[in-house]
């Protein structure tokens, strides 16, 4: 850092406020504020009323830009720059961490461990404390010095003829020509294979193809104390020539010792290398399985999707690789095969012999003749056959296209590795303990068992492990009380980091800096509290009021009325969203703002509140009935879902909630109405399928994926708006058709831009500014097109609408009018049409879906699967979801939400609740019911919230 740098970093730590004047970031309206330091502050109001484009889009990123000032020029153009945000001044700023949602690693070999580091502190246990055994015969290891080797040979052979022997190839394949050359030039003239004494003899080898065992004869001597300097000597030139492990041989009886001065089996002689950190280490090739590669799972043919129908023929086809039929070369192999096993392409799959099936999926070695006719010529070739499985296993691993090898994982299913089942470490990795449990079995267990399992090491390894242990276990137990505290008890230390939720990745993040103890920071959070239950939340608060204590300032993003409750200072933004909003509305502690007018204040002090409905719905009287789940830790359960409800499912983190719908009934569902190749967890039975004809997962993935993907585009909205600009007067003169007015295609978009409005220019030293394109200003199109309007506006003028001014344009307009009032509908009525879906919010993109679906026209037999759509929602937003929602459910569908927030369980028709703990201590339904059927259960932990909300 340099002198500015620091002197700017002292003056911050002065200040009592980070001070913000003139914020313009997006919708932001020329904001001034004041934000008190070292103060656990909360930054709520309406979703897209600035709340993230203040805190992440202006402080955080000013933050970053002045410490990315601190690297020297010729490092800048290295890492590149930040752009300045729009904004006046920001002062009393201090070094800022950013802690998102958005930061769930996809490398599948990331795991929660890793993330945490709690792994890497095991690995170094195991390396330093642990007790190894024999894979071969489950014996202790032992490992001797020369001096104790030497002592126990006199001690067990003493004036008894023994033979020194170098193990030199232990239980392997091959001729050892060159070997035993070898061993011929050293001088040695004894050798031992497989059991049997012989001298070396030039020319000497063995059977290759048979698996062998050979020993050098380094030296025979009587065991006796004149002896005792030439046996030193032979251990040495033994030790050198074997790797440090020999062989004592009784020359009269035939008895036989193994020594080492590595660890060692005594039973075997079997021989393992001093631990080191990366022996258990599945990232690192010396600890990971060579089968998996240290990823736990291997990719297997499914054959149900090499025939998925086998009552089709080969013609018609029945395999889906090679799809129907062509007039190619595969073909003409497969009517050859056929010849042979007497059937053609017109036979069914399911009429094939073993035989036959075998050779199509396998190959062969035996020659076929195939007959091929080429311009009335007839060829005859005899070749050998791949195979189906073989071809596809090729092209997965040897091709160099994605595509094809895309292409391959499409007949592929993930299964546990038949080697290290799962574990990720190589066989020898396994065998060392500590307290009789290997590294794979403590990363299988829950970070709860794993802190209990951890207080009883000290009391049974002796003192010198007990003392090298004692410092490891103190920092893996420091670790394992942050998770604990955000609530991550329930999580697992080999759980993939890419399987974890929004909320999940964040509080571990949240876990790792409350234990790195920095001072002086201000911490950004982007609602922590998603996918909490209210009775973690609580732990939650804890862990931000303790950061806030060493010396912090922590802002966080959050509508959850507990945190707003427990903060030290609120800033509430609107009064509305996007246009509406980019103001500070109220600014106060939370007992202040119970007494002012805004939307938030009115939820907090009760004046406005999301009603209980007065009478619950009894649906349509059918139900699916789901029997026997078991996946992850689902205990065999039975879920009885009701149809034509509003359907809560709730339960504390890691209780199955998701393992039971997302894993289990929605792949289950969709395989049976849409033949989805995913596969459901492990179940029974399922009944009743047939009172739904639809099913739809709304989750809260992004729409698209790149910056071209916009609402309009997603909600096909905007191809009605480009047949619409077609049928003006001007555009029919001109010839226009429907690609004329898309910004991805050639013809109507500008070329300058490539229909972006904008371009990116490079400067060396400088940051990489995106600039307004000079041919259009910005507009995406060329001039021909901008100059075709309906109603006054052109193409350019409709994207740049929010969704809200373009219900109320297009009033006249069914088709369009109905999506986009839909849109409005869901709360997304402050947003543009042409805004890059890469800036909604996973809330956001998953009410954009909601709505896409409500536009279509409902059978009143669909059933809609949301997980946790309150995400990222104001009080209000969630009112208004709710009347989507209840819409849905009157018109006899079903609406099924995995959920944590009170205020929509409350409304709920009917809860199935799981519990009573996350992790292994959850996976049973509890309770379920109506409401104030539910809040009767003394054992579950929804109940007792929902009985206060009831109450009042």
């Amino acid at each position: 850092m340099n002198i500015d740098q620091s002197a700017q970093s002292e003056e911050a730590e002065k200040q009592e406020y980070i001070e913000v004047y003139g914020a313009r970031v997006h919708n932001l309206d020329n904001v001034d504020i004041k934000i008190p330091r070292d103060k656990l502050v909360v930054l709520t109001g309406l979703s897209g009323s600035g709340k993230s484009s203040l805190a992440f889009d202006t402080i955080y990123a000013e933050g970053q830009r002045r410490y990315l000032e601190t690297f020297n020029t010729y490092a800048r153009q290295f890492i590149g720059n930040m752009e300045r945000p729009d904004v006046d001044e920001i002062k009393g700023l201090s070094p800022v961490i950013s802690i998102e949602q958005k930061s769930t690693n996809k490398n599948p070999r990331s795991t929660v461990g890793t993330i945490t580091e709690v792994y890497d502190f095991l690995r170094l246990l195991f390396a330093r404390a642990s007790i190894a055994y024999s894979y071969e015969s489950g014996e202790m290891m032992v490992k001797y010095t020369d001096q104790q080797i030497i002592d126990l040979i006199f001690e067990e052979f003493e004036g008894r003829k023994i033979a020194v022997l170098a193990p030199m190839v232990k239980g392997r394949k091959g001729h050892y020509r060159e070997l035993f050359e070898k061993i011929q030039r050293l001088g040695y003239i004894g050798v031992r294979v497989d059991g049997e004494m012989d001298e070396v003899h030039p020319g000497m080898q063995v059977d290759r193809y048979k698996i062998h065992d050979i020993e050098v004869v380094v030296d025979k001597l009587k065991v006796e104390e004149k002896y005792d300097q030439r046996l030193k000597k032979s251990l040495e030139t033994t030790f050198k020539l074997s790797k440090n492990s020999l062989y004592i041989l009784d020359v009269a009886s035939g008895e036989i010792k193994f020594f080492s001065k590595q660890l060692m089996c005594p039973k075997t002689g079997l021989a393992y290398d001093e631990p080191e950190p990366n022996t258990f280490s599945f990232n690192s090739p010396y600890g990971a399985c060579p089968k998996c590669n240290g990823l736990g799972t291997i990719a297997e043919i499914d054959i149900d999707k090499i025939f998925p129908m086998k009552s089709r023929s080969i013609k018609n086809g029945g395999i889906a690789p090679i799809g129907e039929y062509k007039n190619s070369w595969i073909f003409n192999q497969l009517e050859a095969i056929g010849k042979k096993f007497d059937f053609d392409l017109n036979t069914p799959i399911v009429e094939m012999s073993e035989g036959a099936l075998d050779t199509i999926l396998y190959g062969s070695n035996e020659t076929v003749q195939v007959y091929k006719e080429t311009l009335g010529v007839t060829s005859n070739y005899s070749i050998s056959f791949e195979g189906i499985v073989n071809f596809i296993n090729g092209q997965s691993q040897n091709s160099s296209s994605e595509s094809i090898k895309r292409w391959a994982a499409g007949f592929m299913n993930r299964v546990d590795c038949p080697s290290c089942k799962g574990a990720r470490l190589k066989n020898q990795s396994l065998w060392f303990k500590v307290n009789e449990k290997n590294i794979a079995e403590l990363a299988q267990m829950d970070i709860n068992q794993l802190d209990l399992w951890l207080d009883t090491v000290n009391n049974k390894e002796d003192d010198r492990r007990a003392k090298i242990s004692e410092e490891i276990l103190r920092e893996v137990k420091v670790r394992l009380k942050f998770l604990l505290d955000v609530g991550l008890g329930y999580l697992s230390l080999n759980r993939s980091a890419r399987s974890l939720s929004g909320g999940e990745a964040q509080r571990i993040r949240l876990a790792t800096q409350i234990g790195s103890q920095l001072q002086g920071v201000l911490y950004i959070l982007d609602e922590p509290s998603i996918g909490l239950h209210q009775r973690d939340n609580q732990k939650l608060i804890k862990s931000l009021q303790d950061l806030r204590d060493i010396g912090n300032s922590v802002l966080v993003v959050e509508h959850d009325e507990d945190m707003i409750r427990s903060a030290d200072e609120v800033i509430d933004m609107g009064p509305g969203a996007g246009v509406h909003g980019g103001q500070i509305v109220a600014q106060g502690s939370p007992k202040e703002m119970r007494e002012c007018k805004t939307l938030t204040c009115e939820y907090l002090s009760g004046a406005k509140k999301i009603e209980i409905p007065k009478e619950r719905r009894k649906g349509n009287g059918d139900r699916i009935v789901l029997k026997g789940a078991k996946g992850n830790n689902l205990q065999n359960v039975t879920l009885r879902l009701p149809l034509g409800q509003l359907v809560c499912v709730t339960g504390v983190s890691g209780s199955g909630k998701s393992t039971l719908i997302n894993e289990t009934l929605y792949p289950l569902l969709s395989q049976n109405l849409y033949n989805s190749l995913r596969k459901p967890l492990e179940y029974d039975s399922i009944k009743g399928i047939s009172n739904i004809d639809k099913v739809i997962d709304i989750d809260q993935s992004p729409i698209g994926r790149t910056p071209r993907s916009n609402p309009a585009t997603y909600t096909k909205v905007f191809d009605e708006i480009r047949k619409l600009f077609v049928m003006v007067p001007e555009a029919k003169i001109r010839g226009y058709k429907p690609g004329r007015f898309s910004f991805n295609v050639k013809g109507g978009r500008c070329e300058t831009c490539k229909g972006a409005g904008v371009k990116l220019v490079e400067m060396n030293f400088l940051p990489d500014v995106m600039v307004e394109c000079e041919e259009c200003q910005g507009k995406r199109y060329n001039r021909e097109t901008l100059e075709i309007r309906f109603k006054g506006k052109s193409i350019n003028d409709i994207l740049n609408m929010t969704i809200e001014q373009g219900a109320e344009f297009f009033e006249s307009i069914p088709n369009i009018q109905r999506k986009l009032k839909t849109l409005n509908d869901v709360g997304m009525g402050y947003v543009t049409l042409g805004q890059q879906s890469t800036t909604l919010s996973g809330g956001e993109a998953q009410r954009v879906k909601l709505a896409g679906e409500l536009a279509k026209k409902s059978t009143g037999k669909t059933l809609y699967i949301l997980d946790e759509p309150t995400t990222g929602l104001h009080f209000e937003d969630v009112r208004v979801l709710l009347e989507v929602i209840n819409k849905l459910v009157n018109k006899g569908n079903t609406v099924l939400i995995i959920e944590h927030n009170m205020e929509v369980i409350k409304v709920a028709d009917h809860i199935i609740d799981l519990g009573p703990e996350g992790g292994r201590g959850g996976g049973r339904i509890l309770v379920e019911g109506r409401p104030e059927e539910i809040i009767k259960n003394t054992e579950s932990y929804t109940a007792q919230f929902l009985k206060n909300i009831l109450k009042d």
